[in-house]
């Protein structure tokens, strides 16, 4: 029984713990299932497909088993969604990445590895990819959907009738739809069944995806109307170099995670044009007054707008070089045009949608926000951003508050 005791050894307490029936310890030393799943060279003797079928249990990266209601699916091979599964893999949570065509999933489950956008980030071992929605979701109790704004409803109309009922749905999109001006959560409310409102949930913060794939330390909020589906979103992705926390404020955190990448775009422009950092700071905080006067006005809590959503991502994103939607406006700056700089970028910038979803809402809101028409107007309608920035510094004087 040496063989035995050692590999027994090897399995954490809380697997022991958590995961025996007091009445048939599944994972006990003198259970001979046991001592086959942790000894090389007997586990032929167990099918593990049935294994997993009689006992509602799935293989983890690190150790035995997990119950099946702990597995994720990510639909979208994008940068975020990348991250995202990576994160939940490694915190011993299977997870089932939805590819778009059978070649690009045959590609990632080889090289392991997203190529495209993250070639230095290995997948965990129970990170899979599969271009069949029903063996991405069937199982899946959390399902991540981080792609780009304007493919987000075609994703969920492709992916609905494959969904378990009661699962977490987690937008982790950052943007607005056009031309109806909907929030993610919106869009999902729209297509997905009655029964599944109530688990929808949406994720935001500075988040900077190849900082965190990296290991380095960063903090998210996901907000829900369903604290419950809210925490367990949470529990599943919270790690020592991840931290979350959870919100009731859904649009709050929304619209954050939208307007933040408008003034973006702004301090990319001033960036390109070396207008310094007091220009900056001023930008910044006019910015966030112009993301927190709409938010009031939609019905938003107006303290989201100074947390994670708000604050924390306005400042990683106007700071950062791994920023798109800076780096979009420092090339507006240097003379180049939306359609020569999107032509040359891999991936998507959502402020620019969302700079003409906003001015939408604005607009029936009744909300003036001078810093997103300045940039819908160096977009789409050929203004200078030198002539821009005039304009800004030359409005009517008013009191801040």
């Amino acid at each position: 029984m040496t063989a035995a005791n050692a590999a027994w050894d090897k399995l954490p307490p809380k697997l022991i713990n958590s995961r025996s029936a007091p009445s048939f310890p599944l994972f006990s030393r003198t259970n001979p299932l046991t001592l086959c799943l942790h000894q090389p060279g007997l586990l032929h003797f167990f099918s593990i497909n049935w294994f997993c079928q009689v006992t509602n249990l799935a293989p983890t990266c690190e150790y035995g088993f997990v119950k099946l209601s702990e597995q994720a699916a990510i639909i979208g091979t994008t940068t975020w969604g990348t991250t995202l599964g990576i994160l939940l893999a490694q915190n011993n949570v299977p997870v089932t990445m939805l590819a778009r065509t059978e070649t690009e999933a045959q590609t990632l489950s080889t090289e392991r590895h997203n190529t495209r956008f993250l070639p230095d980030a290995q997948f965990p071992d129970c990170f899979s990819v599969t271009s069949q929605p029903d063996s991405a979701l069937a199982q899946s109790d959390l399902v991540v959907l981080a792609v780009p704004s304007d493919r987000l409803r075609e994703n969920v109309r492709q992916i609905k009738p494959y969904l378990k009922s009661g699962a977490i749905i987690l937008s982790a999109t950052k943007g607005l739809e056009l031309p109806t001006a909907r929030r993610m959560s919106q869009v999902l409310e729209d297509e997905l069944p009655a029964s599944l409102n109530a688990e929808i949930c949406v994720l935001s913060g500075p988040n900077l995806a190849k900082e965190i794939v990296s290991g380095k330390p960063a903090s998210t909020v996901i907000a829900g109307a369903n604290s419950e589906a809210a925490q367990k979103a949470q529990s599943m992705l919270m790690s020592t170099n991840f931290r979350v926390y959870t919100s009731s404020d859904v649009l709050g955190v929304e619209l954050s995670g939208a307007l933040k990448n408008i003034v973006a775009l702004g301090a990319g422009i001033g960036d390109g044009m070396d207008a310094g950092e007091n220009a900056k700071a001023a930008f910044i905080t006019r910015g966030l007054a112009e993301m927190t006067r709409l938010g009031i006005a939609a019905g938003a809590d107006p303290l989201t707008f100074a947390g994670l959503a708000g604050l924390g991502d306005v400042v990683a994103t106007c700071s950062s070089r791994l920023s798109r939607n800076r780096y979009v406006g420092e090339q507006l700056a240097k003379g180049r045009s939306w359609d020569e700089i999107k032509d040359s970028m891999d991936n998507v910038a959502e402020g620019v949608n969302a700079t003409q979803a906003a001015l939408v809402l604005a607009k029936e809101l009744g909300v003036e926000m001078p810093i997103a028409e300045m940039a819908s107007r160096v977009l789409f309608e050929g203004l200078s951003p030198q002539k821009a920035m005039a304009e800004l510094m030359s409005r009517p004087a008013r009191s801040e508050w």
